[in-house]
């Protein structure tokens, strides 16, 4: 499928996570099987821009296109001048957040909250296509079903968005009003894919091959995009692709695999935050990759008391060649076990948009 002048590579997306979908993050997912990914929010407020925060969002340095950057606010200009900022900084693609349900971030009627104001919402959507169209920087929009159950307008932004020149659409299937939690619903997703003419991207609970089979029969949406479950997991990404291929599953990924994996990882997250806030950042990516294996939890409780990088490898590779020893793969249950960090998700929303200062 293609975004403007960008034809992708396959049409599942790495969604964008406030603290998780930075640069070695997507650049990981890609070379597993991603055909896209956006980055994590960066807000418009200017007076943020040369934080060290807004800095590192903003580095696209050696990152494959098309770069796709997604940008916060509630000023329509100033979201258009976000847009050219990011656009002067190497972004290829401007998304507009209408989807975080964070409560700072709604808080100050940004994300979702935007769905509350339609002629707000539509104004920001204009500005922003204003600026990115004559530089052929194709504009997308990522939003919820609505701001709650009985508000649910999804249909109306995204017919007046592609009105607008955007030129595709993510639906995350809840409300603002939930969060992270319930499940996911597809019934809006299919209407906003019926309304449209532009790619339509479903959002939301996908974590197996088979779920994401089922979102695109059952929305009939051109696209896939996959958050917390690719969380610890990059690889899920080639998995779904084979088995939308084939109907079949690969094996799971073998530990060594897994190991040099992880590794290489953590060295490019330390080399983007340096070693005090690298080695913090990375437990929780660490956390993530062991925490459905044999003494994860165990593992993960001993790491998290470690203060450099050096020790964190060393850490890490000992716990896989242990692993290694009497398993050749991940175990197939564990690789693909669910997981449930709504509440974890929301937190690294709030501070992805409120200690930018920091």
């Amino acid at each position: 499928m293609n975004i403007g002048p960008f034809t992708l590579a396959n049409n599942l997306f790495v969604a964008p996570m406030a603290g998780v979908t930075d640069r070695p993050f997507r650049q990981l997912c890609k070379q597993l099987g991603a055909g896209y990914a956006v980055s994590e929010m960066v807000t418009s407020r200017r007076d943020l821009w040369n934080t060290l925060k807004t800095s590192r969002r903003a580095n696209h340095a050696g990152e494959p296109g098309p770069i796709a950057v997604q940008i916060a606010g509630t000023d329509a200009p100033m979201m258009a001048e976000a847009a050219a900022y990011n656009i002067d900084r190497g972004a290829q693609i401007i998304d507009i957040n209408m989807g975080c349900p964070a409560k700072k971030v709604c808080n100050k009627w940004a994300g979702s909250a935007l769905m509350q104001d339609e002629a707000l919402a539509l104004a920001i959507v204009q500005a922003v296509v204003a600026v990115c169209a004559p530089r052929q920087v194709p504009v997308t929009l990522k939003m919820r079903t609505g701001w709650c159950q009985s508000h649910k307008n999804a249909v109306t932004l995204a017919r007046a968005a592609e009105d607008a020149g955007v030129q595709m659409v993510t639906v995350h299937g809840r409300t603002r009003e939930q969060g992270y939690k319930g499940r996911a619903e597809y019934d809006t997703i299919r209407q906003v894919k019926a309304a449209l003419r532009i790619p339509v991207v479903a959002n939301g609970d996908i974590a197996t091959p088979e779920q994401a089979r089922g979102v695109l029969r059952e929305t009939g949406a051109d696209a896939v995009m996959i958050g917390r479950a690719a969380q610890g997991q990059p690889w899920i990404f080639r998995e779904i692709a084979h088995f939308l291929a084939t109907g079949e599953h690969l094996a799971p990924p073998l530990v060594a695999e897994v190991r040099r994996v992880l590794l290489d990882h953590l060295q490019d997250h330390y080399a983007l935050y340096g070693e005090f806030s690298g080695v913090r950042t990375a437990r929780k990516h660490i956390g993530w990759y062991v925490r459905a294996l044999p003494g994860g939890e165990a593992f993960r409780a001993r790491m998290n008391l470690l203060e450099n990088c050096q020790a964190q490898c060393a850490a890490v590779a000992d716990f896989f060649d242990e692993l290694g020893a009497s398993n050749d793969r991940l175990p197939r249950g564990l690789a693909r076990a669910p997981i449930d960090l709504g509440e974890e998700q929301e937190r690294q929303g709030e501070q992805g948009y409120e200690q930018e200062a920091h």
